[in-house]
């Protein structure tokens, strides 16, 4: 299919759910992957679902998160992930044992306060309990807890199952994937874009660039200029134990994560920066971040320290200025869309919905004009500061 009605460019989560999402509503779609699908941050994130805000900064992150203004998108994905197994016909290991968001200080004990107000604002249920009262209910909690907040929608999902379930309800409906295909060229002819890998070519009026950390550089070859820029970040994951948790937990001032998976391993992660960006091989990992996430870990849940470390690894993903996620079509360039940043593993099912609704002219289920790829773009003959 030479001529579909969209190009995705990207086969992660968010091009495994766009194509899923436009072939279920008849489009002719077409999904080109510069390698495997799934084998860049997709398929390295830690698969965490969070439906309660979450820290506004990652380690070494400068600018915060604006968390309440996300939390509407958060509570519609809630809906959609509770409904995505029987939706896609798959198993994805999808667990909402619920979550804990943990506080030290007591200024993050009223961070878990203020943030407690823009959820119950939100519609999302969480409540703030005192140190004693989160550890009746999780005693593996240290003695450091001063407070948490209570969230029974949180959970996960597998990273690696998700992305490869959505793409095989795409090709259900249509759907053509084409991995192993680098986008070598983007062309505007007409009211179409010419997209080229080698020797190879795909007409269409619509694009969707949903490429990860590669976003800027599909949207270079179209003439589009946005500032975004990958970074790498690490997980960390034990040997296998019987279960002892069933909740994720986080650190509201530190980005810690960590939960049981299926499989008995405890994963943690957090956004700790891995020590190399490799665009075109496997980032490297960070001995210094692997010892900072797993002291935070350890204060916080000490039967972590009994655990002999299995492996770690660093995925990339791509990070806006102003940590916050673009989608929309991009101005100027009618029929090109881009989507991608911050939460994109939990909004993932929110961002398919809303590119389909968005391609075929209808208003998404939740307002999105303030995160479209207007605010960054630049003219590529001004130097960017």
């Amino acid at each position: 299919m030479n001529r579909p009605d969209v190009i995705v460019i990207g086969a992660g989560i968010l091009g495994a759910s766009t194509a899923f999402h436009l072939a279920e509503r008849g489009h002719r779609v077409v999904v080109l992957e510069r390698g495997a699908p799934n084998r860049e941050g997709s398929g390295t994130t830690a698969g965490n679902l969070h439906i309660q805000a979450i820290h506004t900064r990652r380690p070494g992150q400068e600018v915060p998160v604006d968390s309440a203004r996300l939390l509407p998108l958060q509570r519609r994905a809630s809906d959609h992930w509770a409904q995505i197994e029987e939706r896609l016909g798959a198993d994805v290991e999808l667990r909402r044992g619920g979550g804990f968001m943990v506080a030290e200080t007591a200024a993050q004990e009223e961070e878990l306060r203020e943030k407690h107000e823009w959820e119950r604002a939100a519609g999302i249920p969480t409540e703030v309990l005192t140190g004693d009262e989160a550890r009746e209910r999780l005693p593996l909690l240290s003695q450091r807890v001063r407070a948490a907040s209570w969230c029974p929608l949180d959970g996960y999902a597998n990273p690696l199952l998700i992305t490869p379930a959505y793409l095989a309800a795409a090709r259900r409906h249509g759907a053509h994937l084409h991995p192993f295909t680098p986008v070598t060229g983007i062309q505007r002819i007409g009211d179409g874009y010419t997209v080229r890998s080698g020797d190879r070519s795909w007409t269409a009026p619509v694009v969707v660039d949903v490429a990860g950390p590669w976003i800027t550089d599909i949207a270079a070859l179209a003439g589009i200029h946005v500032r975004m820029s990958p970074v790498a970040i690490q997980m960390h994951v034990t040997v296998r134990v019987p279960p002892v948790m069933h909740h994720l937990v986080q650190h509201i001032g530190e980005g810690m994560s960590v939960k049981q998976v299926s499989a008995g391993n405890l994963l943690i992660g957090g956004g700790w920066p891995a020590a190399r960006l490799d665009m075109d091989g496997r980032s490297t990992v960070s001995l210094p971040s692997m010892a900072g996430n797993l002291a935070q870990a350890g204060r916080i849940l000490p039967f972590l320290g009994d655990l002999r470390l299995l492996r770690m690894w660093a995925g990339p993903l791509a990070a806006t200025p102003d940590e916050m996620p673009v989608i929309g079509e991009v101005p100027g360039h009618p029929g090109f869309f881009v989507a991608g940043g911050t939460y994109a593993f939990t909004l993932a099912p929110v961002w398919g919905d809303t590119l389909a609704r968005l391609i075929a002219g209808e208003a998404p289920a939740d307002p999105v004009d303030d995160l479209g790829p207007g605010r960054l773009m630049y003219d590529a003959t001004t130097p960017v500061l």
